[in-house]
């Protein structure tokens, strides 16, 4: 196959991104797991779906305490997925398809078997000492602050070898990483040099906005009285931040042609756009994590397990906001799915009766939007959240702590914590993918490291490929239209009806364009009514998810359960 390697620079905003989590992706020798030869097997299906560029979880050796976001070697592959030769390979393949790679860099933090931390940790002389974060450890072993880590518990470890604390916001087995020492920041660079010398085309930055502490690392605000607090708001918006991603930018990024995006959790609207901001920012865009946190209790202890229902008119006010602010500031990735997030057709769709339609609808909804679409596998096929009823079935680290912390020192009722799990855990997503209806969905045929969704038997993508009407060809045709629309990438965008509890409509408007897109967010029918101020004499329908008549005019409709819409109004 000829290199069709990748589009210029200046047309990656056209782009659709896929996320693959190679575990769960395919596995091409029967050991359960998936691996880099199951990703290339696979190749030509990405092709199919059109999309440009493929953000692939970290594949580097690991111990795999958090699924691979603990590196013990960068240069490295996990001998679960493979070898070097496979991911040159799988690189090859994606390259001569037009297919970009951003590859995950998970630099805020190395897992504790890196050699630079096992070094570390034997005494405060070592030289790799201050590539970590450390604090004396007094005789009562008092904590040196009230950060509570993300997968529950203190962010500090003891470390009795050298009679100090070290400091982790994630697993004790992730070890925070000292930004402020400049070796650290230059073996970063080198290790980004190295893949992009490979011919890796950018990469996802994972927390990177958590890489600069602030001085003397201060208590949290309290919240939770006798308990340790919430820290991410501590780190996320450290003094240096700018500094060190603006030093990446100039020593590693200007001097290739690169694809970035960094994950920026609490990012307020100031932050997205001194990050992504085209003249003086240092990344192409960035995943905020606003939109994620509204169906959870604002100022609960418990975090994203604090449930409540969407408010539609809150994702309204959210995503706005940042359509607004990032217009030709910097530039938006439009995301509802990830590896760390439920499936959105069961989060905020209908995965009973209306699976399939509203997939199609909140997939319209986001493919409308001005910045950079991001599928999550699986999506493209409508797959939902599964309900494990047993505990012993999840295997994320985040679930687990959080089950054993509820049930057994809390004392919560097990099926009510379980409840919880089933809505929001982040094995949701990471079941594995759904091929066929064969054993496993055909993503192995050996024992699958996690059990597959029991409903693969009906979603699935040889299924959808072959149902000219499933999610997965209403997905091939979004794509598609952004590569033919300039409005779809460049229009600017404007909210309809902010108060309307049910329906999303907006408008992107280019020149004498316009865009509409209309979305019933329900499982019932619902009026919608064009403000007069949109003025029109045509309309087109671009694109639908039920059968539309072409005389049914835009201006005033019903509008069917979770009924979506695309026109052109000229």
């Amino acid at each position: 196959m000829a290199d069709a390697r990748p589009m210029p620079a200046a047309d990656w905003k056209q782009s659709v991104v896929y996320q693959i989590y190679p575990r769960s992706f395919c596995d091409s020798n029967g050991d359960g797991v998936g691996d880099l030869p199951g990703i290339t097997s696979r190749l030509d299906y990405l092709k199919a779906l059109g999309v440009d560029v493929v953000w692939l979880s970290p594949v580097y050796r690991s111990p795999n305490d958090d699924n691979g976001y603990d590196i013990s070697d960068y240069r490295a592959i996990m001998d679960e997925f493979g070898t070097m030769a496979d991911f040159d390979t799988m690189l090859a393949g994606m390259h001569a398809r037009g297919i970009r790679l951003m590859m995950d860099l998970v630099v805020n933090h190395t897992s504790d078997e890196h050699p630079w931390f096992q070094q570390a940790r034997q005494s405060r002389d070592n030289p790799y000492h201050d590539y970590y974060i450390w604090r004396d450890m007094p005789a009562d072993s008092s904590l040196p602050n009230n950060w509570e880590a993300a997968f529950s518990g203190s962010v500090w470890e003891p470390n009795p070898a050298t009679g100090e604390y070290y400091l982790h916001m994630f697993s004790k087995k992730q070890p925070d990483l000292n930004w402020e020492n400049p070796k650290v920041r230059q073996e970063v660079y080198a290790l980004m040099r190295f893949w992009l010398d490979k011919g890796v085309d950018g990469f996802r930055m994972d927390v990177i906005n958590m890489i600069s502490k602030p001085a003397g690392l201060p208590d949290a605000p309290v919240i939770r009285a006798g308990h340790l607090q919430p820290s991410f708001g501590m780190v996320t918006n450290g003094p240096r931040l700018l500094e060190f991603l603006r030093e990446m930018k100039a020593q590693v990024l200007d001097h290739y042609e690169t694809l970035t995006v960094g994950e920026a959790p609490l990012a307020t609207i100031q932050q997205g756009q001194d990050i992504t901001n085209v003249y003086t920012g240092a990344l192409n865009m960035l995943f905020q994590f606003e939109h994620m946190d509204l169906d959870a209790i604002p100022g609960d202890g418990r975090g994203k397990w604090a449930l409540k229902p969407l408010a539609l008119t809150d994702l309204k006010a959210s995503m706005s906001r940042w359509q607004d602010a990032l217009w030709q500031t910097g530039w938006n990735s439009l995301y509802l799915s990830n590896h760390d997030q439920p499936r959105p057709v069961s989060r905020w769709g209908d995965d009973g009766v209306y699976r399939v339609a509203s997939a199609k609808m909140l997939a319209t909804f986001l493919h409308g939007l001005q910045g950079t679409p991001y599928v999550y596998q699986g999506e493209e096929l409508g797959m939902t959240n599964v309900r494990f009823a047993r505990i012993e079935d999840y295997r994320d680290i985040e679930t687990l702590n959080m089950y054993r912390e509820a049930v057994q020192d809390r004392h919560e009722a097990p099926a009510e914590v379980l409840a919880r799990i089933h809505v929001k855990s982040r094995d949701n997503a990471r079941t594995p993918m759904q091929w066929d209806a064969t054993a496993h969905g055909g993503f192995t045929t050996g024992t699958p490291w996690m059990q597959t969704n029991p409903n693969h038997t009906e979603v699935n993508a040889a299924q959808a490929r072959d149902d000219a009407d499933s999610v997965w060809h209403y997905y091939r045709r979004l794509i598609a239209l952004r590569k033919q629309l300039p409005v779809l990438v460049e229009g600017r965008y404007a909210l309809l009806q902010p108060e309307d509890p049910n329906v999303y409509a907006y408008i992107r408007t280019l020149g004498d364009e316009v865009l509409l897109v209309v979305c019933n967010f329900t499982p019932r029918e619902q009026v919608f009514v064009l403000p007069p101020n949109v003025a029109f004499e045509q309309q087109q329908l671009l694109i639908a998810n039920y059968v539309v008549n072409a005389a049914d005019s835009v201006r005033a409709c019903t509008l069917r359960p979770f009924e979506a819409r695309m026109l052109v109004l000229r």
